[in-house]
């Protein structure tokens, strides 16, 4: 069993970084594709970024050019480095992994608690 953790969240101002963590126990860590969503109040859940287990990475449109995630394997944890945010990043954002990666929640079998980042204007 796989345990996730994020951590880093917090209110920033628009056009400022914020760096979140994701960090796991349990299970072979390196064995594990990494995806980070995000659900604003009132929508669905989307998905944000992914790293695979070789370090590929993809992102969504809307932060292609302003996020990087990646994933350190000797400390388990995995990053998204967020830049330029704006207000349409505030959202809840949830750290998953699974064996396989995806765009899909169901893609994912292991689950953060998520961490609240809030970006004001």
């Amino acid at each position: 069993q796989v345990q996730l953790v994020e951590s880093g969240g917090g209110l920033v101002q628009a056009g400022d970084s914020l760096r979140v963590s994701c960090a796991a126990s349990g299970g072979t860590f390196s064995w594990l594709a990494m995806g980070w969503f995000r659900q604003a109040p009132g929508k669905e859940r989307e998905f944000v970024a992914g790293i695979s287990r070789g370090g590929a990475t993809y992102y969504a449109d809307s932060v292609k050019g302003r996020f990087t995630m990646s994933r350190d394997n000797a400390k388990r944890t995995g990053y998204l480095q967020m830049n330029s945010l704006n207000s349409e990043d505030t959202a809840v954002y949830y750290c998953a992994a699974g064996v396989r990666l995806g765009q899909r929640s169901n893609d994912y079998n292991y689950w953060g608690q998520g961490i609240q980042v809030t970006v004001s204007s």
